[in-house]
């Protein structure tokens, strides 16, 4: 998959998002979908390659603890090099003013396609996003994430990603 083509992609469900919310007026909006493009493995020359993902959370399950605010997601992300990660997991969400803080850490299945060899087919996603509250129930936010296999597999080279995120709430 090419670069061109994956950027294409995010701007056709950016669009499809905008339109969607719009169109559908709900009162409650308990469903906050992300879509986010960016860099898998920036730090290794040879394995780099661009990505584009969408992940869910359901604002019906958040819990406010001493933690702070928790709640589960899930998603999916892919690679130009066919490499895909489909996982769940967990989020806090921690607001200053604007700005939205969220650390999340989710397992999820990895499928190297024509990518990156992680070791394992169970990876762990460890992230922290920061972003800006916009009008309209969105958001726009830059995040960086590692993957790991926490050592389980036979090797554990881990990729470090970047990702610039755009945040509706439904």
């Amino acid at each position: 998959m090419k670069l061109k083509n994956l950027y294409s992609i995010f701007i056709f469900f950016l669009l499809c998002m905008n339109s969607l919310a719009d169109e559908l007026k709900l009162d409650k909006k308990n469903n906050e979908f992300s879509i986010y493009t960016g860099m898998f493995d920036f730090s290794d020359d040879g394995k780099r390659s661009s990505l584009i993902g969408i992940q869910h959370q359901n604002e019906d399950l958040k819990k406010y603890t001493f933690l702070g605010n928790l709640s589960p997601i899930s998603g999916a992300l892919i690679t130009a090099d066919n490499a895909s990660y489909f996982y769940t997991g967990i989020q806090a969400q921690y607001k200053v003013g604007l700005i939205n803080i969220t650390p999340s850490f989710t397992p999820g299945y990895y499928h190297k396609g024509d990518g990156k060899d992680l070791g394992h087919v169970l990876e762990f996603k460890s992230e922290v996003q920061i972003s800006l509250n916009l009008p309209k129930d969105s958001q726009f936010g830059f995040s960086y994430n590692h993957l790991s296999n926490a050592s389980i597999g036979d090797k554990n080279p881990g990729a470090n990603s970047y990702m610039f995120n755009f945040l509706k709430k439904f």
